[in-house]
């Protein structure tokens, strides 16, 4: 009675996707409309009961072979392992269910997970299966031509028949997929001796219903055919619970019997899958995990790694991790016990150091410096590239550089990578700083906020133009104590400057040009062959450029007549800003500074 008042509120979707009769052990239903039927179409049917991540209250779902109310799926799970009843990240709220364990399965750092994104449970997924045995409902294509044509897509009927005009019916029930076409042949060649040929193959596999239970996303009870490969049903549940399931023992269950045992690692690294020929009530188990260690640093694969009990060593994992070349040991980290112990060993002894549950690993690349490249640009008559012992100093460099007749060697120049990141950084800090202290000005008035909103929207666009500016990374060199002495990086630049007789203006000046160098021409003379300062010109701040990468900071005002201005010199003109308009215009005169100094150009408003 109980079972009836049940029916009596069960919702009609939910009895259209899930076969009661079945979960209850009652047999198939003898209506004739039951919506429970499975279409024997070959298309892939939808799956006949999926656990929702909260169903409506006095409807039933199907974990399994059983019913439970919906309220009470909370407590069908456990403290180790709850049912999982809501998505993984807060964002994905209101995606369908089956798009976030896409997801979820996309952004885990378990290896594995990765496989179920819904590709495996789209239509042409199933798998020719060679090996495959003929069951009662299957669907035969047989054609005859010759002296009789005959064209039919034919089902297996329940005593493993298929009935062919005037050959009568020929048993194909367990007959291999790979002598279906043999069988049928022979049984025409027993009437028809000549002159009629025949070709048969399967159509369609006979429809089943498997139920997916265990560790997975959705466990619940599917439809698809006995050749759809496990990967689809799993795909279908939503894969493989990443944080509780195991991808190297998936069991197919056949009544108490385990049928097949799957390793999806097998399919990950080598591309083999059993081929399991699925019958109507299997199940397909996912076990919890077993032994597991992280994996990161200098590997192709940084995932967290399953392994069965035994001695698995590091070199074992190594073919999974694949270390990059450049990999040179490992840290492993013992979480075993209350206390943490680190190990380090080099690869050499991958063999020998066994992983235990709960490890963390870290390949590193612990090489010692051997030889480093540095570049020579520039006017001279040598190599343009060297190979260098590491810790050469510069010195030695320059004495291996044959000068050409209009080298400079006066102003070399040196170009490293880590000072244009470092240079990089410091501008970004400084504009950062500015982005914040615009944000949280506050303002004495609403005419005032006003005012400040619009200053501040137009200062915001200036600083995201210079995040726009790259450093150039030279290191001031001229001035240093002992040059020769300085130590060469990989990836240094040093350009040897040719002998120039200009002098550039730019920035605020009307006419920014290269000026020809007269040593006895001042600053001031200099800039009013460039036209003069603009009217945005700060006039009392001229930044001078040397080209050994040294820089000077003149007020011409005042210094004009004590600054000595060099052939090859770069004058900038920096814009001035109002400080009546511009609330932060200390700030932004100190980044203007700061990118002429870095990027030798003049960054306006």
């Amino acid at each position: 009675m109980a079972v009836l008042l049940a029916l009596a509120v069960l919702q009609p979707t939910a009895w259209a996707q899930y076969d009661l009769n079945t979960a209850l052990g009652l047999g198939s239903s003898n209506t004739s409309n039951s919506s429970t039927t499975v279409s024997s179409s070959a298309a892939y049917p939808t799956p006949a009961a999926v656990l929702p991540p909260v169903a409506p209250s006095g409807t039933f779902t199907a974990p399994g072979s059983s019913l439970y109310p919906a309220q009470s799926q909370k407590a069908r799970g456990t403290a180790a392992a709850p049912m999982r009843t809501a998505p993984a990240s807060p964002g994905l709220a209101g995606l369908p269910v089956q798009t976030q364990d896409q997801i979820n399965n996309q952004a885990s750092d378990v290896f594995g997970a990765q496989l179920f994104t819904g590709a495996f449970s789209q239509p042409g997924a199933t798998q020719f299966n060679p090996d495959y045995a003929i069951a009662i409902g299957d669907q035969i294509e047989v054609r005859l031509w010759g002296a009789f044509a005959f064209e039919q897509t034919l089902t297996v009927d329940p005593r493993g028949n298929i009935f062919l005009p005037h050959a009568g019916p020929v048993q194909v029930l367990g007959v291999r997929n790979r002598e279906l076409e043999a069988t049928v042949q022979a049984a025409v060649r027993r009437t028809f001796r000549n002159n009629v040929s025949s070709y048969a193959s399967l159509a369609a596999a006979q429809p089943v219903r498997v139920f997916v239970g265990g560790n997975v996303n959705r466990p619940g009870l599917y439809n698809g055919t006995s050749m759809d490969s496990v990967l689809r049903y799993l795909d279908m549940a939503g894969g493989v619970d990443p944080e509780r399931g195991s991808y190297l023992q998936v069991q197919v269950k056949r009544g108490q019997a385990v049928k097949a045992t799957v390793n999806l690692y097998d399919f990950l690294l080598h591309g083999t899958m059993p081929m399991v020929q699925l019958a109507d009530g299997d199940v397909i188990f996912v076990p919890p995990h077993a032994q597991r260690v992280s994996v990161k640093g200098l590997v192709a694969n940084a995932k967290r790694f399953e392994f069965l009990s035994g001695q698995q060593t590091v070199a074992q994992l190594m073919q999974v991790a694949k270390p990059l070349s450049i990999a040179t040991h490992v840290r492993v980290v013992r979480n075993t016990g209350s206390v943490r112990n680190a190990e380090y060993y080099p690869l050499s002894e991958a063999n020998s150091v066994v992983l235990a549950d709960g490890d963390e690993l870290e390949f590193t690349a612990d090489k010692k410096p051997g030889t480093i490249t540095v570049r020579v640009e520039g006017e001279h008559n040598s190599a343009q590239e060297y190979v260098l012992p590491y810790g050469t100093p510069m010195g030695t460099l320059l004495e291996q550089i044959q000068q050409s007749a209009n080298s400079d060697m006066r102003s070399v120049q040196l170009f490293r990578e880590s000072v244009k990141l470092r240079q990089k950084e410091m501008l970004l800090t400084s504009l950062h700083n500015l982005e914040m202290s615009l944000l949280t000005a506050r303002s004495g008035s609403s005419d005032e906020a006003k005012l400040r909103k619009d200053e501040a929207d137009l200062t915001l666009q200036w600083v995201q133009r210079a995040k726009q500016i790259e450093p150039v990374g030279q290191v001031q060199i001229a001035k240093a104590s002992q040059l020769s002495s300085m130590l060469l990086e990989n990836g240094d630049v040093i350009r040897i400057p040719r002998k120039d007789d200009l002098v550039l203006v730019s920035g605020e000046v009307l006419f920014p040009n290269a000026v020809a160098y007269e040593s006895k021409l001042s600053l001031e003379e200099y800039i009013q062959r460039a036209g003069g300062f603009t009217q945005m010109a700060d006039n009392a701040r001229v930044v001078v450029a040397r080209r050994d990468g040294s820089f000077d900071q003149v007020n011409p005002k005042r210094l004009f007549a004590n600054t000595d201005i060099q052939a090859g010199d770069q004058i900038l003109v920096l814009p001035k800003v109002d400080e009546k308009k511009r609330q932060f215009w200390k700030d932004m005169t100190q980044i203007m500074y700061q990118i002429a100094v870095s990027a030798k150009v003049v960054f306006g408003l």
